[in-house]
């Protein structure tokens, strides 16, 4: 018996029309075009009347919506950043206590952020997609359009500022014009896909070499326009006649250079691998080592060669599952369907919920993306029933010999946050 998979296969949730629209929102192009010529490889430009929502992204996060985080809702670091002439502000410079009742000594202090944002700085609000309900929504749908954990931050720069050098990120990111208008400059990659380790401060000249020369895209962004920009290509951006608020939607994927390190890591179950060199080898010369170079070499191809698909898919969904978090959970909701629930309460999935069911002799086992529940293989109808696109009453559950059995699985399952009332 095998593993059974969600809707969309290989542990992803299906791909509902919200998660659709919200990459429609993204690229003028259609997926399947995306995918194939701009998904990791090139820049995509696309304007206001070129995207399904002739609002553009004022209802993810408008002015007076940053307005608010920055003043009534308590922001602590490092929710906020502050950069300035290319550098970043000390957060002690712009946070302090947050009065009584509140004795936390590093909220944000909107007097102080007024002082530098009107004195030309740049204000960064990071982790939306944790903080501020519209983003929390698009996020999820967005990260299951493309398969992968994303995080977002907005950019609010004053008149003609600019926050940041000429750099790079080592993600790809989807920029989403919300407010006002900004000047990008877009050169070619001085390193080619790179990994979260090899940060543009380590090719500092090159970067500074590159961007004097011609813009690979020269563009102002206004209200309304998107930008899919690939991990590694180079950018700056400066507000214009105007202050500008833009949203950065970064894609944390992971890399091949992932399965390498898991490879790596597994390894060490080899013994031949884990060997000590000769004795009194010395490591500083080529010619001594060269022989155990030589048949470490061989040694790690072997079981390279042996590398079981099954024990590194799940050691990446172990990397890449609790990155992307399903929908938030209202606890007192959640309390009060449990106290309330019965044959005819319908249940569904919680939205964006990965999950994977693994056979395990009489038991089968729902992996999830922070614990595995281990139930009776009787289970597996109900559960598959459960999980899958639809609401399901709990009258209705297969599988199960009685009512009493069906309401047993629903409370776990509602207790253990997995199933929300329809």
């Amino acid at each position: 018996m095998t593993d059974i998979d969600p809707p969309g296969g290989h542990g992803r949730p299906a791909v509902p029309s919200e998660a659709a629209a919200a990459l429609a929102r993204c690229v003028s192009v259609e997926p399947a075009k995306f995918a194939a010529a701009h998904w990791g490889r090139t820049p995509l430009l696309s304007r206001a009347d070129e995207l399904p929502n002739p609002a553009g992204f004022t209802d993810l996060l408008s002015p007076a919506d940053a307005d608010e985080l920055l003043s009534r809702r308590g922001l602590r670091t490092p929710f906020l950043r502050i950069a300035k002439d290319g550098q970043l502000v000390p957060a002690a410079r712009f946070t302090g206590g947050g009065g009584a009742g509140a004795e936390i000594a590093d909220q944000v202090l909107d007097e102080r952020v007024l002082e530098l944002y009107a004195g030309g700085a740049t204000l960064v609000l990071q982790g939306l997609h944790r903080t501020w309900p519209a983003l929390i929504d698009f996020t999820r749908e967005l990260g299951t359009a493309v398969g992968q954990p994303l995080q977002v931050n907005a950019y609010l720069t004053p008149t003609g500022s600019q926050g940041f050098a000429t750099h790079y990120d080592t993600h790809d990111v989807f920029v989403l014009q919300v407010d006002g208008r900004k000047h990008w400059r877009i050169h070619p990659p001085v390193l080619p896909d790179p990994l979260e380790k090899q940060t543009w401060g380590g090719r500092a000249d090159e970067v500074a070499a590159t961007a004097d020369g011609p813009a690979a895209l020269d563009v102002v962004l206004a209200p309304g326009d998107a930008l899919y920009l690939p991990r590694g290509w180079l950018h700056s951006a400066q507000a214009q006649e105007s202050s500008s608020l833009h949203l950065t939607v970064g894609v944390r994927a992971l890399t091949r250079y992932a399965m390498v390190e898991e490879l790596l890591a597994l390894a060490a179950e080899d013994q031949r691998l884990r060997a000590t060199l000769p004795f009194g080898t010395d490591v500083a010369d080529p010619d001594a080592i060269e022989p155990e170079l030589t048949e470490t070499v061989e040694a790690l191809r072997d079981w390279l060669l042996r590398a079981d698909p099954a024990v590194v898919a799940a050691r990446l969904r172990q990397r890449a599952w609790p990155a992307a978090r399903p929908a938030p959970i209202r606890p007192l909701a959640q309390a009060a369907a449990l106290a309330a629930l019965d044959v005819d309460t319908r249940l569904a999935p919680r939205p964006g919920l990965r999950w994977r069911l693994t056979p395990r002799g009489d038991r089968v086992a729902l992996v999830l993306f922070d614990r595995t529940i281990t139930l009776p293989a009787s289970c597996a109808p109900a559960l598959h029933a459960l999980l899958g696109a639809g609401p399901v009453r709990v009258g209705d559950l297969p599988g199960l010999d009685d009512d009493a059995d069906r309401l047993t699985l629903a409370r776990r399952l509602l207790r253990e946050a997995v199933l929300v009332p329809a």
